[in-house]
């Protein structure tokens, strides 16, 4: 967008907001009124006190002029108090409407678009763009009110003096004045341009950031870094741009600022050759230096820094769906992150358990899942999450995974996923080690399904079937849907050979996907970390019975009770011991288990 338009764009609405407070306007003029007396009085009571005192011999004349200049400041004073008390009625009204229309805006995204629900430039815009909008509109206020009132009290006081005066300092100032405003639209353009940069890196660091794993896991580091390299290197290259605005603002600053005072000194012998007196020339040196031009110097600067930037920001508020990055896409298996380590304080010497399971049978074959005396802590110095487990989970079973959040749950399925190595003891999937393929490449042996659900740019059936090492007939896919209960998500989608975009499904839709993806992967072993939480309780049901009757192993991280239920054993993690049983007889081994049990209950 041309910074033409967004001046455009602002300036109707700024006349909008300001048309409807004439109040707080005629209160803020009647105020700055006395500021123009308090500038009149500076210069001109000067100009007399030399004039018609001090010069003339009439010493109590000329101190008589500086006590009406000492009482012109003091009504300068009572002005700014006034004028401080009327800039709220004008500065808070719009804050709040900017906060009005930002959340309008952000809700009106989601709804449009609820996979960018999560929007990291409506954040921006509802706390530091508001707030910035407040304070440079209101130190705008202050400043040009101050220019304009001050300009007024100078430029009277100057003709009063004598109008050749205004003839010797206007054209200067005007040069200087023209000089500025001429950088005020490329500025604006240029800050316009690093804001939109400045947001869209933010946009893509964000997306970047929640799917590193993805892009790791599939090599496409190099590539999502090089996106990120053109934005930075386009910031870069606008802060250059803004810094060669900014030294013609400051050189049109100097203009301005210094020639009027420059102009004046010089033509006085001429001025006093025509008659103007010395207290004239002194007074109007006054005007300058102490009035005219420090107000010229904080306008000039207010409206350069804070005026552009307010007129950028505020434009991000008219504009009602500022433009966003590309998505990133990747292809690849996601990996959970570790829990916090949140890890509950235990007694000397931890408490191993040993989770057998049921009786074993001849000539059976090797565990699905066995830890022995397995201990994890996230550095040297932490607290255990995981301290002396063991545990096996035989082939076929299903096991629910239970404890208070942080306790390390997702620790326990990053371990056997192989994705945390134990600090102590032994994690084997499949009688192998759990870290490394055995024969290096993909691990075929297990499938984790973490909260996040994966889904990547492709098609339907792309998503269904990338967990699988070859072509998956038509029909086997079509089944495993309806085994999960994704058949109208499908079919809405246009579907199985309709192209998928992963920003317009919510988060219950993306894990049926992955969870139809994780039914139809060849894995023995499935784990999930949560990866129903955002089904309702029918769904899950409907997805954890399907898991649990395909071949293999399911081993399921419970958030509700009818999970646990649903399972052969549960596996109660609580911080000290880790007690493992079936739902029946827990409640009686278990205390934690059986508080859960009630909190869940009372939940359902």
């Amino acid at each position: 967008m041309s910074g033409d338009g967004a001046w455009r764009r602002v300036s109707r609405e700024g006349r909008r907001f300001l048309g409807g407070r004439s109040r707080p306007l005629r209160r803020l003029a009647l105020w700055s009124l006395l500021e123009s007396a308090h500038t009149f009085l500076g210069g001109y009571a000067v100009a007399r006190a030399l004039d018609d005192g001090f010069l003339a011999g009439r010493t109590a004349t000329g101190i008589g002029w500086l006590a009406v200049a000492g009482a012109g400041a003091l009504l300068g004073a009572l002005a700014l108090r006034g004028v401080f008390g009327g800039l709220a009625d004008l500065v808070e009204p719009l804050r709040d409407g900017l906060v009005r229309r930002s959340v309008r805006q952000a809700i009106g995204r989601a709804v449009a678009d609820p996979g960018r629900a999560g929007d990291s430039g409506a954040v921006s815009r509802l706390t530091q763009q508001t707030e910035m909008a407040r304070d440079s509109f209101a130190g705008l206020v202050l400043i040009a009110r101050s220019f304009v009132f001050t300009a007024l009290g100078a430029l009277l006081g100057l003709a009063a003096l004598d109008p050749v005066l205004l003839v010797l300092v206007v054209p200067a100032l005007l040069l200087g004045t023209v000089a500025f405003l001429a950088t005020l639209r490329p500025m604006a353009r240029v800050q316009r341009a690093a804001l939109d940069a400045d947001e869209a890196l933010a946009a893509r660091t964000g997306e970047l950031a929640a799917g590193l794993r993805d892009v790791v896991a599939c090599g496409g580091g190099a590539s999502a870094g090089a996106r990120v390299d053109v934005l930075i290197a386009e910031q870069e290259r606008l802060t250059g741009r803004l810094a060669r605005w900014t030294a013609l603002r400051t050189l049109a600053l100097g203009v301005a600022g210094r020639l009027p005072v420059v102009v004046l000194l010089a033509a006085t012998p001429w001025l006093l050759g025509r008659g103007v007196s010395t207290g004239a020339v002194a007074g109007a040196l006054t005007y300058l230096v102490q009035s005219l031009l420090p107000a010229l110097d904080a306008l000039m600067t207010a409206v350069g820094a804070a005026g552009t930037r307010l007129v950028v920001v505020l434009d991000r508020f008219c504009d009602p769906q500022p433009a966003e990055p590309a998505p990133l896409s990747a292809a690849g298996t996601t990996t959970p992150d570790p829990e916090p380590a949140r890890v509950p304080e235990r007694p000397p010497g931890p408490a191993a358990a040993r989770t057998d399971p049921v009786p074993a049978q001849s000539a059976r074959p090797a565990p699905a899942v066995e830890l022995h005396r397995v201990r994890f802590a996230y550095g040297p110095r932490a607290h255990p999450v995981i301290d002396g487990l063991d545990l096996v989970v035989g082939p076929g079973e299903h096991l629910a995974v239970v404890g208070p959040s942080g306790i390390g749950k997702s620790t326990l399925t990053a371990l056997i996923a192989g994705l945390l190595p134990p600090g102590r003891g032994t994690v084997r999937v499949a009688g192998a080690p759990a870290l490394g393929a055995p024969g290096g490449g993909p691990d075929v042996r297990r499938t984790l399904l973490p909260q996040q659900a994966y889904v990547f740019t492709g098609t339907v059936r792309e998503n269904l079937t990338h967990l699988s090492p070859g072509p998956v007939a038509g029909g086997e896919v079509r089944r495993a849907v309806a085994a999960l209960g994704a058949d109208a998500l499908v079919a809405r989608l246009g579907g199985l050979d309709a192209p998928l975009d992963p920003g317009r499904l919510s988060p219950g839709e993306r894990q049926q996907l992955a969870l139809t993806a994780a039914y139809l992967s060849p894995a023995p072993l499935l784990l999930l970390d949560e990866a129903t939480c955002h089904l309702d309780p029918r769904a899950e049901e409907r997805a954890e019975r399907a898991l649990a009757e395909r071949p293999g192993t399911l081993v399921v991280v419970a958030h509700r009770i009818s999970s646990a239920a649903r399972a052969d054993r549960v596996l109660v993690l609580d911080g000290t011991r880790a007690v493992c049983g079936t739902h029946a007889e827990l409640p009686a081994r278990s205390p934690l288990y059986r508080d859960l049990v009630g909190v869940w209950n009372a939940q359902e």
